[in-house]
């Protein structure tokens, strides 16, 4: 069950592993419907996954109920204060008694696009789990990550295309960052648990499992 924290003067949801033990934290950016039921579920997984972790509410309480208006939230987002208050929430969890100063950042679908900027403007990230989501950050800048990069995109996309991800893992890798990619046989946001429009179980499965890999190499 995550708790709703109040940080930076922002707000959130926040969820600790079990023990009282230190632990690497992970900032859980939300997908374009806001920071909903399905979100705070996450910020669940990670936590039982052993991590600390803090979804930032980016629509400051508002929630979306149907793509129509997610599609108007994310439209009015301003991008750059969003990297700002995720930059936050990592120093929020960073200060934390439990964490072990390592902090890294996940995101779906809008929040994947805000994990690759996070990437590039916030400092002392430990890695990146972006899942389909293609920032408006020209690739020159993406290409100056050097923070590990776990990115997770589905084949049958046609928002967050592969062959884009593609020149961001050749343009980070060219520039001498680390940059794994991982396209799968779904369609897009194949993560939403409970949405069985969107939702692939095979891929879900996989994609999580190398997550957990990947957190572990880079948190623990």
């Amino acid at each position: 069950m995550t708790t709703h924290v109040q940080f930076g003067g922002l707000g959130g949801e926040m969820a600790e592993p079990e023990g009282s033990g230190k632990a690497g934290a992970l900032v859980v950016v939300q997908e374009w419907h806001g920071l909903n039921a399905q979100m705070k579920e996450k910020v669940d997984r990670v936590a039982k996954a052993g991590y600390l972790a803090l979804a930032p509410d980016l629509f400051h309480g508002t929630v979306a109920t149907n793509d129509d208006q997610a599609k108007e939230l994310m439209g009015a987002l301003e991008w750059n204060s969003a990297v700002g208050e995720i930059g936050k929430a990592a120093a929020h969890l960073r200060a934390h008694p439990r964490c072990n100063g390592k902090v890294g950042v996940l995101g779906f679908c809008m929040g994947g696009a805000l994990t690759f900027a996070a990437g590039r403007y916030v400092s002392d990230l430990a890695c990146l789990v972006p899942f389909y989501g293609i920032p408006q950050v020209p690739t020159n800048e993406l290409a100056k990550i050097k923070t590990p990069i776990q990115a997770h995109f589905a084949k049958k996309d046609d928002w967050a295309k592969p062959a884009e991800a593609l020149k961001i893992e050749n343009a980070v890798t060219g520039a001498g960052g680390a940059m794994t990619l991982f396209v799968y046989d779904a369609g897009h946001a194949f993560m939403r648990d409970g949405d069985p429009g969107h939702f692939d179980a095979d891929a879900s499965k996989l994609a999580w499992a190398r997550t957990l890999e990947f957190l572990e190499k880079h948190l623990a």
